[in-house]
């Protein structure tokens, strides 16, 4: 197994065949892949050594201070957190190769295909239909919610391929091309006035079977993988101290003495001891996980994130008092990823009502935590065991 000192040989040889300055920056990240220092603790060949994911944090270091490019990931988030680790836990040979590297690069960003406007938080209930034809399948449905759908090449998709098997048993899980005939995405303005999220409705698209991902009936399986991996992406996100939401308002208070009180400081203090809990409890999770594997710790760690983001937002604008009301951006824009940071406290405020939604719903975690971290007896659930097309909508 690479050890943390052969993985530093490693990157200095690295960077001596690919200096940062003298390397355009695609080909940069493309010569990092294929040198196995993406994600070291993935299989060589896919972008790693097969080495301890604990070392990957040591080697973004010393390239960050060689001045190397990164791949922004806050960009391409989903392809990162969530398409990527399915992909590797149920791809083909063929599909890790022909994704995980553009993947990997940001050359193609990725969206989710899950939710609809009848199936969010009971997601198994899902409509949109796949049906065999040939070597083909034929998608015909409506997803919601799907961030970075209009930027998107591919996108993770789920869809029902047999009507007769109960909810979780007739579902496949596939690659949608986005640039498909039949794709259309429709932006949603939401709350803040943007429209970060769209509705995509499909009608005829036509996916290979090559595209599929796992099994045909699995897909219930293998979108709980995506979505263990997208709950730690959320909730477990790498931060430095006073990173995220607490950030700018430590950095308020520090600024602005005339808007101090007692009673707003004591709040600050121990949102600011919770939100450093968080981040580490989130570094062990990280360096627990085996690649593609997260369990439904992350669930919880997704709950406190959402649960965090909007107390320490209400407390930003109870601080600024009137100004804190303020937030004159109202344009419909399309936005490439959330800035939470580089907006106003009004902004922040506004848009961490969503936490608790996105990613799963708060309610729904707190099911997940009691029943699969706790052992608590699951709720009764009348209608697992019927054919879908039986179910009541």
């Amino acid at each position: 197994m690479t050890t943390a000192a052969e993985l530093d040989d490693r990157v200095r040889d690295f960077l001596a065949a690919h200096p940062p300055a003298g390397t355009e920056r695609t080909a940069f990240l493309r010569a990092r892949f294929d040198a196995g220092l993406a994600w070291v603790h993935y299989p060589e060949g896919l972008g790693g050594l097969g080495a301890p994911r604990t070392l990957q944090a040591g080697v973004d270091a010393a390239l960050e201070a060689a001045g190397a490019p990164d791949n922004d990931p806050r960009r391409i988030g989903i392809g990162l957190g969530m398409a990527a680790p399915t992909i590797l836990a149920y791809g083909t040979e063929e599909q890790k190769r022909r994704f995980l590297r553009p993947l990997w690069t940001g050359e193609e960003v990725w969206c989710q295909l899950f939710s609809e406007p009848g199936a969010g938080s009971d997601l198994a209930a899902l409509g949109t239909r796949a049906v065999r034809d040939g070597e083909d399948w034929i998608v015909t449905g409506q997803k919601v919610w799907t961030s970075s759908a209009h930027l998107a090449r591919w996108a993770i998709l789920v869809a029902r391929t047999d009507p007769d098997l109960p909810k979780h048993r007739g579902i496949t899980y596939f690659l949608c091309d986005m640039t498909d005939p039949g794709v259309e995405v429709r932006p949603l303005r939401q709350l803040t006035g943007e429209a970060e999220f769209n509705e995509v409705f499909l009608t005829g698209v036509r996916i290979p079977d090559a595209h599929r991902l796992g099994a045909v009936g699995q897909g219930w399986e293998v979108a709980r993988t995506t979505l263990m991996n997208e709950r730690v992406s959320i909730g477990g996100m790498r931060l430095p101290r006073e990173g995220g939401m607490i950030g700018p308002v430590a950095a308020t208070w520090r600024a602005r003495p005339e808007l101090r009180n007692h009673a707003l400081h004591q709040r600050l203090l121990e949102l600011w001891v919770e939100a450093e809990v968080a981040r580490i409890t989130g570094e062990r999770l990280r360096q627990q996980l085996a690649a593609g594997q997260p369990g439904p710790e992350g669930s919880g760690m997704k709950l406190a994130f959402a649960r965090l983001n909007q107390e320490i937002s209400g407390l930003e604008v109870e601080l600024l008092a009137e100004e804190g009301l303020a937030y004159d951006d109202w344009t419909m824009r399309r936005p490439e990823l959330v800035d939470f940071t580089g907006r106003d406290a009004g902004y922040r405020y506004l848009r961490s009502k969503g936490n608790s939604i996105e990613g799963g719903t708060s309610e729904i975690l707190l099911n997940i935590v009691a029943e699969r971290v706790l052992g608590l007896p699951p709720e009764p659930r009348d209608d697992k065991d019927l054919p879908w097309k039986d179910l009541a909508r």
